[in-house]
């Protein structure tokens, strides 16, 4: 596992250096929208609801929609002055017992490591916990948001298990009539109680849809009922939608300049390239006229060394 958090845990005087891991995994069956015809990926773009234009991501921007549909535009300099926080503590308010919170709080859970010499405080604070059989209610920073959390023992390793907010459950707006209930049918509902009754195992539980799903699939890919589209692979895939976005690109520009796009820009490249090949010999001309002006100058040091030499025979 890899951790996504560090900091400490502190309680009175005491402080805990921690390191925080994703306690669960979903495993839930994912699906993808394709045509039924070919197999090819349905696509959805990001299109203005008002002007039906396609908007880049460099144009997008947060928005609050009121109760009376106004919108109200939040820029990222709107979202800088927003009060967060960045504290690496994991502060303990209280120790409550375990029965007096709802399990309908209870969000994301994180198994808590101690770091260096946090040991020793880490094992007492699991053993304060199990002895007192009280849960730590805590305040702590993550994503750049406070939340309210738990500290609660499993097996041997303390589990942070973060809260919605009291203001995020919502109460039911509904009642339920039953009407008179009989002693009789109140003793027959205790004697099925009776029956079913037994200790709680995760282990005999099993996700049944998921295998189901995966032997599905498994015999259609062997009794050969498969789809062969050009984005069978991710590569493939991110490769011709990056090719053809960049080719709009380019007759977009061109259009722009009011210049007509009928060849793409993979064709014009190498022309341009040819053209510059040709042009490069021209430029080496200059350099071969001055290795000539250098070797007539050479043939013409030898020669006024021979003259030098007749004079000096006619003066003896």
């Amino acid at each position: 596992m890899r951790a996504i958090w560090k900091g400490a845990v502190s309680f009175g005087l005491v402080s805990v250096p921690v390191k925080l891991y994703a306690a669960t995994e979903s495993h839930d069956v994912s699906f993808r929208q394709v045509h039924a015809k070919d197999g090819g990926r349905i696509k959805y773009q990001r299109v203005c609801s008002l002007d039906g234009e396609e908007v880049a991501y460099a144009d997008i921007a947060k928005g609050y929609e009121t109760e009376d549909g106004e919108m109200v535009i939040l820029t990222d300099d709107d979202m800088a002055e927003l009060p967060s926080t960045s504290s690496r503590e994991i502060a303990v308010e209280k120790f409550v017992p375990r029965d007096q919170i709802d399990p309908l709080l209870f969000e994301k859970s994180y198994y808590l490591e101690p770091e260096g010499a946090g040991a020793k405080p880490y094992a007492l604070l699991r053993q304060a916990l199990l002895d007192a059989d009280r849960m730590a209610v805590v305040t702590v920073a993550l994503r750049q948001r406070t939340s309210i959390a738990v500290l609660r023992v499993k097996d041997d390793v303390i589990v942070l298990q973060t809260m919605m907010w009291p203001d995020e459950i919502r109460t039911p707006d509904f009642s339920v009539e039953a009407g008179d209930v009989k002693d009789s049918e109140v003793k027959m509902a205790h004697m099925l109680v009776e029956t079913l009754a037994g200790d709680f195992d995760a282990s005999e539980f099993e996700d049944d849809y998921a295998g189901a799903v995966e032997a599905l699939v498994k015999s259609k890919i062997e009794g050969g009922e498969i789809k062969r589209t050009e984005t069978s692979t991710k590569t493939s895939g991110e490769v011709v939608d990056l090719l053809a976005a960049l080719q709009k690109s380019v007759a977009a520009a061109k259009s722009a300049r009011g210049e007509e796009a009928d060849e793409p820009a993979a064709k014009t490249a190498p022309a341009k390239k040819s053209a510059a090949a040709k042009k490069a010999p021209a430029k080496k001309a200059p350099a071969k006229k001055a290795a000539a002006k250098k070797t007539t100058a050479a043939k013409k040091a030898p020669a006024k060394k021979t003259a030098t030499k007749k004079r000096a025979k006619k003066a003896s």
